[in-house]
């Protein structure tokens, strides 16, 4: 699984940088994204309805968000 850190970056670059990963994964592998922007929660979800991709986790730590996304064919 390949590990984005995009923690300390503002909205829209956490998305951004996820997007670069999964353009560079086939389907079926996953990325871990870790980000502090507040935002990118909605950001995150409303991505991965419209791609259809896969949002396999959503948590939040200590002000630290982790989303684990599955690439689709």
């Amino acid at each position: 699984m390949q590990e984005v850190d995009a923690r300390g970056l503002s909205c829209p670059l956490p998305l951004l940088k996820a997007k670069q990963a999964l353009n560079q994964i086939q389907p079926g592998e996953t990325i871990k994204v870790l980000a502090t922007d507040a935002g990118s929660v909605r950001d995150f979800k409303t991505f991965t309805e419209l791609s259809g991709h896969e949002m396999l986790e959503s948590s939040q730590h200590n002000g630290c968000y982790c989303y684990v996304i599955k690439k689709t064919g």
